[in-house]
């Protein structure tokens, strides 16, 4: 008894030891890393998570991909995703675009663009997108049940994320539009990490909470090297059909004042309106079920100015 009380005396007076140099290590660096010392630290850090980081590979026959995200879900993303990817067509004939669906859990794009069926496998095992209205299609949608869950940890949806990407035949693409999943989460740093991003586009509403999610959203993108192409201010304003009385249901000019702090474009506003609803609804987007529109004119006005960001941030 005698001896493992001594045992127990020197472990937590070896415990105090190692408590004692931890925070005289502390103490020591954080007096070191101020000014000119701070920033080489930084930097040395931000080379050593580099080394970690995997190498971007293109998307085989993909010219620039362009991510639709949000910091929150139901703010129109993948409505936006949809009608800009349409936009981009529509402006310019000549352009070859394709859409893919990252949002794992919460597939929208089969139902957007009326797509069903599972894809084809070519000679050399790649799934061939669906395509529907000239724009080729992919989403794990069409590799489950229309209502079964997907109940999956973040590795397999890393995997399935790599699939959808890498084992799709893509054929030539000038855009590959990818309608992200809502948040700062997996998905988009696998993205980001393994592809090279052209820009993004961030989709919100004029509400206050949901400008905070946006923010953060835009934030991360900065912080791995994407470029903000700038900001869509989804459901702005809502026009009575019988008095066309205008109320800003969510706000006003929220996104706007948001696109200001951040120093980014604001791309288009997006007003709340029931023929985008039913046409969604419908799987007949609005850029091509209504093309005359003022809701169809909206996101082309969105395509164009994305495509001249493009221009002005090439990779």
């Amino acid at each position: 008894n005698e001896s493992l009380s001594k045992l127990r005396i020197r472990y937590k007076d070896s415990l105090i030891n190692k408590s004692l140099i931890l925070t005289g290590f502390k103490t020591l660096q954080s007096g070191r890393t101020s000014g000119a010392g701070e920033r080489a630290l930084q930097e040395r850090q931000r080379q050593h998570m580099a080394r970690g980081l995997p190498k971007q590979k293109p998307i085989a026959g993909v010219k620039e991909v362009i991510v639709v995200a949000s910091g929150k879900g139901g703010v129109g993303k993948s409505t936006t995703a949809v009608n800009l990817a349409l936009g981009l067509m529509a402006n310019d004939q000549s352009k070859s675009v394709g859409l893919l669906d990252a949002d794992v859990y919460g597939p929208s794009i089969p139902k957007l663009m009326n797509l069903k069926g599972n894809p084809e496998l070519t000679d050399k095992n790649l799934m061939r997108p669906l395509v529907n209205f000239g724009i080729p299609c992919m989403s794990m949608g069409f590799l489950v049940e229309e209502v079964a869950p997907i109940v999956w940890r973040g590795l397999m949806v890393m995997s399935a994320i790599e699939k959808l990407i890498r084992q799709v035949d893509w054929g030539n693409l000038d855009y590959l539009v990818i309608d992200m999943p809502p948040g700062t989460g997996d998905v988009q740093l696998s993205i980001t990490q393994n592809i090279p991003v052209a820009g993004a586009v961030i989709v919100s509403t004029p509400q206050d909470i949901a400008l905070l999610d946006a923010r953060r959203g835009a934030e991360m993108f900065r912080k791995v090297n994407v470029p903000v192409l700038g900001l869509v201010q989804n459901m702005s304003v809502f026009q009575c059909p019988k008095c066309s009385h205008q109320t800003h249901i969510f706000g006003s000019d929220g996104a706007k004042e948001l696109a200001q702090t951040l120093g980014v474009e604001m791309l288009g506003d997006i007003p709340l309106h029931l023929n985008i609803r039913e046409t969604s609804d419908k799987g007949q987007p609005v850029v091509v079920s209504s093309p005359d529109s003022p809701e169809a004119e909206a996101y082309r006005r969105v395509a164009a100015a994305v495509v001249r960001r493009l221009a002005e941030h090439p990779r």
